[in-house]
């Protein structure tokens, strides 16, 4: 997804895009070993673009417990005799941190800063609500949050100025196969992307 080309589509003409911030954290290969390469390969097509600037956070790999749901779902050539499923299994959690934080607090910080007259958040994270309620109701300043899914959380919606929906927008808005870097090189689509 070309991120500048989607705000550019989403957004009203009368909107100047002066900056993109994109927040992410480098994704692990420990549960997929081709994950790293193809970020990699995104990565460098964002930074090609010249509003982009990316911000990272982590990205935690850890094996853990987790509890099951009941009854558990078994692929079809698996059965368990009645009542000797498990209740927990040692499971692979991955989970970004700081990705959404990071956005908090550069929004709060850019609002009261007046680094912007109207900013858009692209998210349906509810972690985001306050500082998009801060922007609002407390800085005084719009905030259009940009939707990836056709009902966004009530909460969200609530602290939000504008909503706008991307789905229509999605498919003119993606990289072309092959990205010319800054310094002349190439980057390639991911096979399967």
């Amino acid at each position: 997804m070309n991120i500048a080309a989607l705000a550019a589509a989403v957004l009203p003409d009368s909107n100047q895009i002066t900056a993109i911030n994109y927040y992410t954290a480098r994704v692990s290969g420990r549960v997929d070993q081709t994950a790293p390469a193809r970020q990699h390969a995104y990565l460098r097509a964002l930074e090609s673009l010249p509003l982009v600037a990316i911000h990272y956070g982590n990205f935690l790999t850890m094996q853990k417990w987790s509890g099951l749901v009941h009854p558990p779902q078994f692929r079809p050539e698996f059965t368990l005799p009645p009542g000797a499923s498990p209740h927990v299994a040692y499971v692979w959690k991955t989970e970004e941190k700081g990705s959404d934080v990071n956005l908090g607090v550069h929004l709060v910080r850019d609002a009261f800063t007046h680094a912007f007259d109207e900013a858009a958040v692209l998210t349906n994270d509810t972690d985001l609500v306050e500082p998009i309620r801060i922007a609002t109701q407390e800085a005084g300043l719009p905030v259009t949050l940009l939707t990836p899914v056709s009902k966004p959380a009530t909460s969200l919606a609530g602290v939000s100025s504008h909503i706008r929906h991307i789905q229509p927008y999605l498919g003119p808005c993606v990289f072309p196969d092959s990205v010319v870097l800054a310094n002349g090189k190439m980057v390639a689509k991911p096979a399967g992307w």
